[in-house]
């Protein structure tokens, strides 16, 4: 099989399984927090390295909400199967570079990691994130290009894949729909904040070999659950998250 055909196909292997990611960074964090000696850092670095975690996290979360409240249907979507794509998209985020929901995934994500404060294991994951969705982006767009052609890669040429260039943004076509991100985006919150979590209770274990979480990630893990399940009520059993035009 040529190289060409083959990262094809283990990109669209690995995009109908990269729901499992999360798990494996779960996994990869104990032995990284357990390697990590907290005791050599001061205050002042837990306070910079918890803070950096939180707001990388943040601006992961912005950047897919912007991306989903300014999508028409049938793209950006949570589809698992295949590649799904009814149109191409220019304008907002996509002027600026051409996955940006994998590059909010990987700031939410990278988020969660540095909060464990190991550098090493920040960076490791962070080349394993890229060999990761470097195969996926491939697949995806050599799947653009056959069924958009020539638009796509003149569009491409002049846009980034992963790194904004924000020198060529342009104002979205369509108006941001907060009920977009409402609808579609409260599961990947909780489990970023479920990340955390884990990585905080690794910590306190490491630390004082006891079971215990901090103030604030407690109320923040009871508040997201509260407001998850609203949304997911919300979105079952109502039709007031419900849109024309909209994934």
């Amino acid at each position: 099989m040529a190289l060409l055909h083959s990262l094809e196909k283990e990109g669209n292997w690995l995009f109908k399984h990269r729901g499992q990611l999360p798990l494996i960074l779960f996994i990869l964090a104990i032995p990284a927090v357990f390697s990590t000696s907290y005791d050599d850092l001061t205050p002042v670095q837990v306070k910079a390295f918890n803070y950096s975690a939180y707001i990388l996290s943040i601006l992961g979360f912005w950047v897919r909400s912007y991306t989903i409240g300014t999508t028409p249907r049938g793209t950006s979507g949570r589809n698992t199967e295949e590649q799904v794509a009814e149109q191409l998209n220019h304008s907002g985020i996509y002027s600026t570079v051409r996955h940006p929901l994998y590059l909010g995934n990987y700031l939410m994500w990278i988020g969660i990691v540095l909060f464990t404060k190991n550098i090493e294991f920040t960076i490791i994951v962070s080349l394993m994130y890229w060999l990761y969705y470097e195969r996926i982006m491939f697949a995806e767009e050599r799947f653009l290009e056959r069924k958009f052609g020539q638009s796509y890669l003149d569009w491409a040429k002049g846009v980034p894949a992963f790194i904004p260039r924000f020198s060529s943004f342009q104002k979205s076509s369509i108006p941001f729909s907060m009920k977009s991100v409402l609808r579609r985006e409260y599961s990947g919150v909780l489990a970023t904040v479920i990340g955390f979590v884990f990585v905080d209770l690794l910590i306190g274990y490491k630390k004082w070999h006891t079971i215990s979480l901090g103030k604030n990630l407690c109320i923040m893990l009871i508040i997201t659950t509260v407001i998850t399940i609203i949304l997911r009520s919300l979105k079952h059993y109502t039709s007031v998250l419900k849109e024309e035009d909209r994934s």
